[in-house]
C-alpha cells in the first residue's frame, strides 16, 4: 500500500497500560464514523498493516486502540509517534455543503490568462485568509484563495479557475 492510496487520520501519542494499548491523537474529522478493521502505520517510510482488535473514542480527539499481536508494552512502545493511515476507499464522501476552500488541495489551478498553473500542493491558513501554493515553471508560487481571485470550481474535474492579480506571477518568475 502506498501513501497516496491512503489518508492520514492521526498518530500514536503513547502507550497506555501494560497490555499493548495505544493512545492516539485523531486529527481527522469523522474518524469515529468509519468502521475500522485495520490500519496502516508509517514505519520507516513504509505503510505496515495492522488488524484492529478494538478502538474506543474519547473526547478531545483522543482514541484508545488495541492491535492484534501487540499485547505488551514493549511491542506497543515501538509504535509511538507513528502516523496512522486508512485506505482511501474508507474516506467519507463530503457533501457539497461541507466543501471548503481547504479541500482545494490537490486541485489543478488554472489562471484565466496564463493557463494551467499546476496542482495546489499545499494550503496555508492565516488569520486573514487561506493561501494556495503551486509549483509553476519550477517556482513556488503563493496566491490567496478568496472570492476576488477564484472564478470557478469544478469539483468533479478537480479544477479551480483563478484570476491572479496582474504582476503576481512576475514576482515569482523574475530572476
Amino acid at each position: 500500500m502506498k501513501t497516496e492510496d491512503c489518508f492520514r487520520i492521526g498518530s500514536v501519542l503513547k502507550t497506555k497500560g501494560l497490555k499493548g494499548e495505544l493512545q492516539l491523537y485523531i486529527d481527522f474529522d469523522g474518524a469515529d464514523t468509519i468502521n475500522i478493521s485495520s490500519v496502516f502505520l508509517d514505519i520507516a517510510g513504509k505503510l505496515v498493516p495492522f488488524f484492529v482488535e478494538s478502538i474506543k473514542y474519547a473526547p478531545k480527539n483522543i482514541a484508545y486502540l488495541y492491535l492484534e499481536d501487540i499485547d505488551t508494552i514493549e511491542k506497543a512502545a515501538v509504535l509511538v509517534k507513528k502516523d496512522i493511515y486508512l485506505p482511501n476507499k474508507l474516506k467519507p464522501k463530503k457533501k457539497k455543503s461541507e466543501f471548503t476552500l481547504k479541500d482545494l488541495k490537490g486541485f489543478i489551478a488554472v489562471d484565466i490568462y496564463e493557463g494551467e498553473l499546476g496542482e495546489i500542493i499545499d494550503i496555508h491558513e492565516f488569520p486573514q485568509q487561506l493561501i494556495a501554493m503551486v509549483n509553476f515553471k519550477n517556482n513556488e508560487v503563493l496566491f490567496p484563495l478568496n472570492e476576488n481571485i477564484i472564478k470557478g470550481i469544478d469539483v468533479v474535474k478537480g479544477v479551480v479557475s483563478v484570476d491572479l492579480p496582474e504582476g503576481l506571477l512576475d514576482v515569482y518568475l523574475d530572476e
